[in-house]
């Protein structure tokens, strides 16, 4: 199958890289409003309108990489014309936005895939087959903080798109739903949430924390762009812990019994790029037509979104496609 990209940023640059270590896909074009950027890339077709590439009928899938805020007119777009699409995350800004880009595709009869990377890995898998080792599970702890260097533009009293309303930004939905992402593919949909953040003058949040509810455990995940921490994942119940070196990628997972005292190591050695792997899963539901696989994946991506809208609402966070 033919792919072609919307965004020219470095995740995108991994992509792309990660396309060109499978068979998967093939790398056929780039979209973007400046042609110089998208031949960067290395795409053997270069679009600067949309429409053209919507039109191109050897183009089977779409993996968009822009702006927060442009992912779902673009998407919509494009399923219109049956293209499979892959988006970065977040997918979109609203449940509402959310619920339509999904019926668009049934009427389609394509696949909207969102790109959390870290749930299509093998250490993923094997992590997910791992929890009951632990026996109930009573709490677990994820995170994903990292300083970006946009924060500096924010601090000398800019607003880069990703910590800007209008564009869908902040760090909650940039780094905090990677854990998130993972604690529902692991956990399922929490009873209730409780989010605490920290705002900065763009309006949009910094870094924060979402408790999440299970009723018999909890699980608190903790997210920050203007910070960084080094600490590991925790997954502790009555009969042992488990301890992952971090949400994306998980490179460790160590298995503590609390009852023989051993310890295990369950984690295999992932290819560098773990964007291969998204790529390999996605392409091979689309030509079998796994629609057990994607029904999955669309959950988890819904589940996400209901947790992250929820959290901006506690916070008074609004994005510029709700104040519309």
């Amino acid at each position: 199958m033919n792919i072609a990209t919307i965004g020219t940023s470095t995740i995108t640059e991994r992509f792309v890289d990660a396309i060109g270590k499978t068979n998967a896909l093939t790398f056929a074009g780039a979209y973007s409003r400046t042609a110089d950027k998208a031949e960067k890339l290395g795409a053997p077709r270069i679009f600067t309108d949309l429409k053209d590439l919507a039109d191109d009928a050897s183009i089977d899938v779409v993996y968009i990489a822009s702006p927060n805020s442009l992912h779902f007119e673009q998407a919509l777009f494009l399923m219109k014309h049956k293209k499979h699409i892959i988006c970065e995350k977040p997918m979109f800004s609203t449940s509402v936005e959310l619920a339509e880009a999904f019926k668009t595709a049934d009427e389609n009869n394509v696949f909207l895939f969102e790109a959390f990377r870290n749930l299509y890995t093998p250490n993923h898998d094997r992590l997910k087959g791992a929890i009951e080792k632990v026996g109930p599970v009573r709490h677990s702890f994820l995170q994903y903080m990292k300083y970006s260097s946009r924060y500096d533009n924010v601090l000398a009293g800019e607003e880069p798109n990703i910590f800007s309303p209008k564009f869908s930004g902040g760090a909650l939905v940039d780094l905090g739903v990677y854990p998130i992402s993972l604690a529902v593919s692991l956990f399922g949909k929490p009873e209730k949430i409780s989010a605490h953040v920290t705002m900065l003058p763009t309006g949009v949040d910094g870094s924060g924390s979402v408790i999440l509810d299970y009723g018999t455990h909890t699980c608190t995940t903790m997210f920050s762009k203007i910070t960084d921490s080094y600490l590991p994942g925790e997954i502790s119940g009555e009969n042992g812990t488990i301890v992952i070196d971090h949400v994306a990628p998980i490179s460790s997972i160590e298995f503590s019994s609390r009852l023989s005292g051993e310890k295990e190591q369950l984690a295999i050695t992932e290819e560098e790029n773990d964007m291969m792997y998204e790529a390999e899963a996605v392409a091979l539901a689309i030509e079998s037509n796994d629609r057990k696989m994607y029904q999955d994946y669309r959950n988890v991506s819904e589940i996400v979104l209901q947790i992250t809208e929820e959290a901006r609402k506690q916070n008074k966070i609004v994005f510029g496609a709700e104040a519309e």
